[in-house]
């Protein structure tokens, strides 16, 4: 059998500073059948351009991306970022589009048509966690560093930006021998058993969001109920038939987790408002945006798993943020119903939150509403060993939370920190969620650091 390093029919092309290998590896759906279906999962390797003849010496270095549900970004260069960090540190890359995403086995309501139940449809996306993402990973570490010389180090260094944070810690509890180091960005997982705690400290974050939103644009109070109230008052269909409802609209408050995203919520505010007042109805530039702007009809996963990445120990989520909804004060902070609105109030968006009416509005879930109750029913197996984690030995672990972040509670993601031996918490205000993308090379840079002991953080 060729070794995948070997293989001259990979397709490759060069971007400034490396070359790029796209590597395809065939890996079990379960892995507890592993001789039964195989589904493929795509790697791009990257290598520094005047280190090829190394490749099978260079230590690897595993990127695993935020989500759940999005395929990984081609850096369009190596010599900017933390991609310009890895390379000096004597890296080559791993870009993973985790199973479901990208080129990996790409789940859609489409691909989903060849299974005829609702039954069989939410079995075959349970293996589509951060378990089955991990024995991907470590199924491609064992193909990739095969043959290796003793010298040559075997183990993978991983960085995780958000959910790939999440994925760090079960690849950690799983399989902590195949780790020489660790770096989480936005990412340590809290490590709860179903999301009840994590909106809990997650939905007074996006209210404060709102209040900064609406102290830098006070006029968009009033543009903001214009909008709902015309939503509200009518049936709008976007380009591909997703119905905008107003709880869909105020969905766009996603955006305020991300550097630059009060203005691009504004600018879209600007618009829908305009067009109302002039036009009576929304144009089709602005549907268009706002259907853009929205990432679950193409990114399935995203919604459809999302609440599953906190659940396991036999829990199931039931529907967390909307159940969560119904308690007191969110019920009132949240309101969207135009019977029940405050003149006197702002009509607040929400944030990184799934809802069952998803279902209806989005024209690629749709298909999926039953499949999607039944998941969110669905008692889920462990994610992270917590006692691996309290002993955890020889692995450099550094991770940076953002103090505001709207995604991932900083409070949780520290009491998870004080249960995971050695790790070294970087905790700052000067990033939003995004850090990784803005400021990436001094972000791993830093972290390496931490983590070696070169340097020390105190908050």
């Amino acid at each position: 059998m060729t070794h995948p390093l070997d293989d001259t029919s990979v397709e490759s092309f060069m971007i400034p500073g490396a070359k790029v290998f796209e590597r395809y590896f065939q890996c079990p759906l379960n892995y507890k059948e592993e001789e039964g279906e195989k589904i493929e999962i795509c790697v791009r390797h990257v290598v520094p351009v005047d280190k090829l003849a190394s490749v099978k010496e260079l230590p690897f270095l595993l990127y695993l991306q935020g989500g759940p549900g999005f395929e990984c970004r081609l850096p369009s260069s190596s010599t900017s970022g933390w991609v310009k960090v890895a390379f000096e540190k004597g890296f080559q890359i791993l870009l993973l589009d985790q199973r479901g995403t990208g080129l990996s086995s790409q789940i859609s309501a489409q691909s989903l048509d060849r299974l005829d139940t609702t039954e069989k449809k939410a079995e075959y996306l349970s293996y589509f966690r951060a378990d089955s993402i991990i024995h991907d990973c470590e199924h491609i570490r064992k193909l990739l560093t095969s043959e290796r010389s003793p010298k040559h180090e075997q183990r993978l260094t991983l960085l995780g930006q958000s959910f790939g944070g999440f994925c760090i810690g079960t690849y950690l509890s799983l399989f902590p021998e195949s780790i020489q180091s660790a770096y989480i960005t936005g990412g340590v997982p809290p490590l709860v058993d179903n999301p009840d705690d994590v909106y809990r400290a997650l939905y007074p974050r996006i209210i404060k969001k709102n209040r900064i939103y609406y102290k830098r644009f006070p006029r968009d109070i009033e543009r903001v109920k214009l909008i709902h109230d015309y939503l509200y008052k009518n049936s709008v269909k976007l380009p591909n038939g997703g119905t905008l409802s107003p709880r869909r609209f105020l969905q766009l408050g996603l955006s305020f987790g991300g550097a630059g995203g009060y203005d691009s919520v504004h600018g879209i505010v600007q618009l829908a408002a305009y067009d109302i007042e002039r036009f009576k109805e929304l144009s089709y530039r602005t549907l268009e945006l706002i259907q853009s702007t929205q990432s679950w009809d193409t990114n399935i996963i995203y919604a459809i798993l999302h609440e599953a990445i906190y659940c396991q120990n036999n829990q199931a989520s039931r529907w967390s943020a909307e159940r969560l909804l119904a308690e007191k004060p969110l019920e009132d902070e949240f309101e969207w119903r135009l019977e029940k609105l405050s003149k006197d109030k702002p009509i607040y968006f929400t944030g990184e939150t799934i809802y069952p009416f998803m279902f209806d509005d989005f024209a690629e879930l749709r298909p999926l509403k039953d499949v999607a109750h039944v998941l969110a029913d669905k008692k889920w197996g462990p994610l992270y060993d917590v006692k691996v984690l309290n002993n955890l030995q020889n692995v450099n672990i550094a991770g940076v939370s953002y103090f505001d972040d709207m995604y991932v509670d900083r409070e949780l993601s520290e009491t998870s920190v004080s249960q995971i031996n050695g790790f070294q918490h970087w905790i700052t205000n000067e990033y939003a969620h995004n850090g990784l993308r803005v400021d990436g090379e001094r972000i791993l840079t830093y972290l390496m650091d931490l983590a070696r002991g070169d340097i020390s953080h105190d908050r």
